[in-house]
């Protein structure tokens, strides 16, 4: 195997990107009904009540995308760290046989979703629902990572809230090696 990669120390959490959404969310709502806002900020002078209020849902659709895009990072991170973890260890599950495998022959060039959620699927059946589920949820991410010049086809409506109890799941029944 090749050199080990380092981790970084602050990772990226669920809970975190939860606590930042949900902050952010409540200052974009109070900054868009906070009384005389044509006072506090120029730029919405001559704006109606409606526009207004069309500016802060884009604002919280926004805000949404991002979070969406940081929970599945941050998904995706834990899975990485798992991949390392079971690829440096001595575990004598099939899965973490695989990697060790893999990694040997592949070094770092591993794809997330390819090789490391394939193999998931491949060697834990119990979680293949879950998985199948994260793949559809990965979609939307590369459309967002992507600039969103295409109309996505990805058969259901992700949000915050939906991708967030998705990448619950998925880590709790998963079981993913960490670093703690």
């Amino acid at each position: 195997m090749g050199d080990r990669i380092t981790f970084w120390p602050e990772l990226l959490r669920f809970e975190e990107v939860a606590v930042s959404h949900s902050d952010t969310g409540r200052s974009i709502r109070f900054y868009y009904t906070a009384p005389l806002l044509e006072m506090r900020d120029k730029k919405f002078i001559g704006y109606s009540p409606l526009e207004i209020h069309r500016e802060q849902d884009l604002r919280l659709e926004e805000l949404d995308r991002n979070s969406v895009f940081n929970i599945l990072a941050a998904l995706e991170g834990s899975f990485r760290i798992d991949f390392y973890l079971r690829c440096y260890g001595r575990k004598k599950d099939d899965l973490s046989r695989f990697f060790r495998a893999l990694y040997k022959t592949r070094g770092d060039k591993i794809s997330f979703e390819e090789d490391i959620l394939e193999a998931w699927r491949n060697h834990i059946p119990a979680v293949k629902f879950l998985l199948s589920e994260l793949k559809g949820a990965f979609r939307y991410r590369h459309w967002l990572a992507h600039g969103r010049y295409w109309m996505p086809k990805l058969g259901k409506k992700y949000d915050f809230s939906s991708v967030y109890l998705l990448a619950q799941a998925v880590h709790a029944n998963c079981g993913l090696l960490s670093l703690k």
